[in-house]
């Protein structure tokens, strides 16, 4: 008897061995087919290339390194955007290939992937080069590369999250470079924001009585000491918390398993050594940098107190990842020859992906116009 279960045990112990190989074997499979590392060209209704398009994927040297970028546009004629991401240094692409918000439409839109993180990760990127000030003369490279190659005198940048302090260092240096400036979730002094964000997570969390949550928010004890506030923002207690509450990447965004890892790996624009790279950045690479410590600790505010170009906020209603009253209060006091202020009323901490087409309205009624028309009433 002792026998016959033994041999009916490892029976199953193999089969179940044989089973768990076919998935890991189909997944793998299923990764590479969805891992050609090419964008695609875009096509009229019948098929054919558009005429003036542009969709490519290319790297250059920038300052020594070689750094990747995807440059788009529907016609080539278009005046230039370039889009700095956020983390710093881990890219967004895949959420542009996602949600599709069709700046192509309306620009060559120049997707820069910054030193040390996905198509630009390099194991010859040192910590010690990753500073705000390098990503900013980095990106003043990307425009000279940008101007020169479609023949323009002056470009567009658009910034997201922690992107936006970049975008900052460069126009503040570099004015004569750009036509504007769109600052989506701006980052101002991100030591305040956090402390804003874990008193909404702790108080709601009370209120709602998900005792679990209180007392692990409690254990960070962010308001005693601003120490504790790098600890905090780097848990994964924070960003748990904010995507169940709403008030994190997306408003409607639930998960970062399936909204945020899921994505990239689903993203036919990297290749499979890319999508790796992208999370060898993110768990081992940047977390050995100063950029964060450098992003909690600096206030902008004080640091960039005037921009000599037109400047746009775009702001999520719920957005606490980077607080939206600290962004709206900084272009209160930004010397600037034009600015405006834009809410999002379904957004949280990305509007590009959450509300496109008010995003795209903003861009050709106010944006390329020089306009603010549709900003918030002051």
């Amino acid at each position: 008897m002792t026998f016959k279960w033994f041999k009916s045990f490892k029976i199953m112990f193999i089969a179940f061995g044989i089973l768990v190989v076919g998935l890991c074997l189909l997944l793998l499979v299923t990764i590479l087919i969805y891992s050609p590392g090419k964008i695609y060209p875009y096509r009229d209704q019948q098929g054919k290339v558009l005429a003036n398009s542009l969709s490519e994927k290319t790297f250059i040297n920038v300052n020594g390194v070689k750094q990747g970028m995807f440059i788009q546009s529907k016609n080539i004629d278009h005046p230039v955007l370039l889009y700095i991401h956020g983390g710093p240094a881990f890219p967004n692409y895949f959420l542009i290939d996602k949600y599709k918000p069709q700046l192509e439409d309306n620009f060559t839109v120049c997707y820069w992937e910054q030193r040390g993180g996905g198509l630009s990760y390099t194991p010859e990127v040192t910590v010690g080069s990753m500073s705000y000030h390098q990503l900013a003369d980095d990106a003043y490279k990307v425009t000279q590369y940008l101007i020169q190659r479609f023949n323009k005198d002056k470009i567009y940048v658009m910034a997201h999250s922690g992107g936006t302090p970049i975008a900052l260092l460069l126009i503040q240096k570099h004015p004569e470079l750009y036509r504007a400036y769109i600052g989506m979730g701006q980052i101002t002094h991100q030591a305040a924001s956090e402390k804003l964000a874990y008193k909404y997570m702790l108080n709601k969390s009370i209120k709602d009585g998900n005792t679990k949550v209180v007392n692990a928010l409690k254990n960070y004890k962010v308001l005693e000491a601003d120490s504790n506030i790098i600890k905090f923002y780097k848990s994964a207690l924070r960003d748990n918390a904010m995507h169940t509450l709403g008030i994190g990447t997306m408003h409607k965004m639930t998960s970062v398993f399936w909204d945020i890892f899921i994505p990239v790996w689903a993203c036919k624009a990297y290749t499979l050594a890319e999508k790796i790279n992208i999370w060898k950045s993110k768990f081992n690479f940047l977390p050995k940098t100063n950029l964060i410590k450098e992003m909690l600790e600096t206030d902008y505010t004080t640091k960039v107190p005037k921009i000599d170009i037109p400047v746009y906020f775009f702001s999520g209603k719920y957005d606490y990842t980077v607080n939206k009253d600290l962004s709206k209060a900084y272009l209160i006091t930004l010397n600037a020859p034009h600015k405006g202020f834009y809410t999002f009323k379904n957004s949280a901490h990305s509007p590009l992906y959450e509300e496109p087409e008010l995003v795209r309205q903003i861009i050709v009624k106010d944006v390329l116009n020089g306009k603010f028309n549709l900003a918030d009433s002051k």
